[in-house]
């Protein structure tokens, strides 16, 4: 299918919009949209200017006087609603993306100019004719829709693929399950060699951090796949997770080159300067020779997700297959989340069973059932996390994790994944279960490998991501519900019947513009 962009001349498309009787467009209205042609200098509109993101335009525009710009592109259904973003920039010259383009479609886009006063100089419609979706995406079907959910789109770092690995292809899809925006890199110059772990992640500025394991970077690109940035890691190669930093910086996982382990190594990029400003080598702060969930001796930590304590300027570290860890900048470790077993010297020579956190019940009582400090059962009000991901601290300074429950207890029962809430208090070294969803679905959310979970403060909900389930055929499935009574706000299941393995790293919810647009 040929990609066009329909310019309808503005006289003529208002010429209809005059004609129709539903009392939607007076004609002050209309003359507003035709006062457009008197303050439009120059106009372009390119569908997919840079060749890697099939569902993006691009607009320029010149105008006589400072004006703000509104885009509004309309929905594909009469019961869904319209896309409409207006940019922040005033001025007389625009280069601007249009995001939320829907695939094989014609989409109708309002271009608008409001003037001081927010009032509205003029209007104009354009039709943009858009290609299939590629094979390789999956099909989306949203199971609940409440209209609760946080407000925003659904990125997905997906990794599934028809009949390979490489590269990833992120995509977000809207409320409805309608993709709305996809990357496709094969061919690209840089990010062509993507492997499925790069840590699509959005950053402040709005542009989105990915790692490349191949190349050994990270890199920076924005809405329409255009390479920004990229901070190479000299003496390292990029594991899987990426997070910035309130000062800019960059903290991401890495493997140190030339070492028998990897993902065993945090470090810290200035972001101006691309330097590594700071390293955590956890050989150092925890013991490489620890067996107890993995008899990997190369991959004996598997960073896999960070977090970041701005008041302690602190650290928290998910090892899927030793525990979540908190270290200060220095790399000294302030306390372990993890069963009570086998835990011995670290690298630097600290005993690590004094920085084991001591479980309470929901009476503030310590919990003292052997089996249960060792992870070999369950107290009914305090479990252990087994093999998490994607550790966030809350607004209330509770730490947030996605429990995927592998090898749960030493051998794999029960099988479910949950979202976990636990308490910490530092100074007394004690941690307290408060909140959980998951354990309730069994099988039918479980999910031993990668996933996501994240808390949404003005609604008040959780967002519970399992990315390997496998109930009906491999999925992925996104589950917002409400934090008091846990009631599902919003399900959506990701499937693509021909990759076996899993769908998606991790999912963001996102208006599709960034906030400084």
């Amino acid at each position: 299918m040929t990609n066009r962009l329909k310019y309808f001349p503005v006289a003529i498309a208002f010429s209809f919009l005059l004609g129709c009787d539903n009392g939607l467009v007076d004609p002050g209205t209309t003359e507003k949209r035709l006062v457009a042609l008197n303050l439009i200098l120059s106009e372009s509109l390119v569908l997919n200017p840079t060749g890697y993101t099939p569902l993006s335009a691009e607009l320029k525009l010149e105008t006589t006087q400072a004006v703000q710009i509104e885009l509004e592109i309309e929905s594909i259904n009469d019961d869904e609603e319209n896309l409409i973003h207006r940019f922040e920039e005033t001025g007389t010259s625009f280069t601007l993306p249009v995001l939320g383009l829907y695939a094989s479609h014609s989409n109708t886009l309002h271009i608008r100019l409001y003037g001081s006063g927010n009032q509205l100089l003029g209007e104009e419609i354009r039709i943009i004719d858009t290609p299939q979706l590629l094979p390789e995406l999956p099909t989306i079907d949203v199971l609940v829709n409440t209209g609760r959910k946080k407000p925003g789109m659904n990125l997905v770092s997906y990794v599934g693929h028809t009949n390979r690995e490489l590269p990833q292809m992120p995509f977000i899809f809207d409320q409805y399950g309608h993709i709305r925006w996809y990357a496709n890199t094969d061919a690209h110059p840089v990010l062509g060699s993507l492997t499925f772990s790069i840590s699509f992640e959005r950053l402040k500025n709005g542009n989105f951090s990915i790692g490349d394991v191949s190349s050994a970077r990270l890199i920076e690109m924005d809405m329409l796949g255009r390479v920004i940035n990229e901070w190479p890691l000299p003496g390292y190669s990029f594991r899987s997770t990426i997070l910035e930093l309130p000062s800019g910086n960059l903290l991401t996982t890495a493997t140190k080159r030339g070492l028998p382990t990897i993902a065993d190594h945090i470090l810290e990029i200035d972001r101006e300067s691309g330097v590594i400003v700071q390293v955590w080598d956890l050989r150092q702060s925890l013991d490489s020779r620890r067996r107890i969930w993995s008899s990997s001796s190369r991959d004996w930590f598997h960073a896999n997700g960070l977090a970041y304590d701005e008041e302690k300027d602190a650290i928290i570290v998910s090892g899927r297959v030793q525990g979540t860890v908190k270290l200060t900048r220095n790399n000294e470790l302030i306390w372990l989340l993890a069963p009570h077993r086998g835990w011995n010297r670290s690298g630097d020579g600290t005993d690590l069973k004094t920085k084991l956190l001591q479980p309470l019940d929901a009476n503030g009582m310590p919990v003292t059932d052997l089996r249960v400090l060792a992870g070999f059962s369950d107290h009914s009000e305090f479990s252990w996390s087994w093999y998490q991901h994607a550790p966030n601290l809350t607004p209330q300074g509770t730490l947030l994790l996605f429990d995927n429950g592998d090898n749960r207890h030493y051998e794999g029962q029960p099988v479910f994944s949950r979202a976990v809430e636990y308490r910490i208090n530092e100074e007394a070294m004690t941690i307290q279960q408060v909140w959980e969803y998951g354990r309730e679905r069994g099988h039918t959310t479980y999910s031993g490998i990668v996933s996501d979970v994240d808390y949404h403060q003005n609604e008040n909900t959780v967002v519970f991501m399992p990315g390997a389930n496998f109930e009906y055929g491999p999925n992925g499935k996104t589950i917002e519900v409400d934090y008091v009574t846990k009631d599902v706000v919003y399900e959506a299941v990701i499937r693509n019947e021909e990759f076996p393995q899993h769908m998606f790293h991790r999912i963001e919810r996102l208006p599709i513009y960034p906030h400084n647009q």
